[in-house]
């Protein structure tokens, strides 16, 4: 599948441009540094003016650190998800949101996957644990207590994932970094609960997928997550051994 800009219109543009203007100024505030620094350094192919064009993106990354978007046509199978990770390959969808529905989507759409999740990919840390998730995603593919405690580390982090900044929380996760409004309440709402990054207590917990989530985990940092992944691994491993 390949991305086709014959099937975009000038809608398309509109809301592109109005999505990625609105997220751009009001993250300035609330994403952490390395996403607004990946954001900038992307600036000459992922910008408010044009639409994201894939092999533009691509030609980017190969001298960095080597991820590739893969045109999908929606949800995919949750093993070709794990082998393109393990490719350093991301999924995305080719189709932009309607103009009548700027906030409120059912699926990720193209700005989810590309403004939320596609300029972290560049940081060399961030790029490993993803790379990381799909391997070990491909190794454990038939264990379905696993999968799900990767689906709830993914739902956790990569998605709706927090990190500590000078005393603040930030954003990295891409399903708060492409919601305006999400990203507005996950740190200012009272009625949401922070906690410090549990691995043991991420995989156990239960994810909420039909409303705005009730609670997050705070990162100290990027390289947090490589060293809590190497630990859980680790524990699986023994636990292999010891049965």
């Amino acid at each position: 599948m390949e991305q086709n800009f014959d099937n975009y219109t000038e809608e398309d543009l509109n809301v592109w441009s109005f999505l990625f203007k609105r997220q751009h100024e009001n993250l300035k505030d609330k994403a952490s540094s390395d996403y607004i620094q990946a954001l900038n350094n992307m600036s000459e192919v992922l910008n408010m003016n044009e639409l994201p064009d894939f092999k533009k993106i691509n030609k980017w990354f190969a001298d960095k650190t080597q991820w590739q978007i893969e045109c999908v046509p929606g949800i995919i199978p949750v093993d070709e998800f794990f082998n393109m990770l393990a490719e350093k390959k991301f999924p995305s969808s080719t189709w932009l949101r309607s103009i009548d529905k700027l906030d409120y989507l059912e699926e990720p759409d193209m700005f989810h996957d590309i403004f939320g999740h596609i300029p972290l990919l560049s940081n060399p840390s961030y790029s490993e644990f993803m790379n990381q998730f799909g391997k070990i995603g491909q190794r454990f593919i038939s264990n379905e207590e696993k999968l799900l405690m990767l689906q709830r580390l993914y739902w956790f982090t990569i998605e709706f994932g927090l990190i500590k900044e000078q005393d603040q929380n930030k954003i990295y996760g891409a399903g708060i970094i492409s919601s305006y409004g999400e990203s507005i309440e996950c740190i200012k709402s009272k009625e949401i609960e922070h906690f410090e990054f549990d691995m043991d207590r991420i995989i156990n917990t239960v994810i909420c997928i039909s409303e705005m989530q009730p609670y997050y985990f705070i990162i100290e940092n990027l390289i947090q997550l490589n060293k809590s992944f190497d630990k859980l691994i680790l524990k699986w491993e023994e636990n292999e051994m010891g049965s």
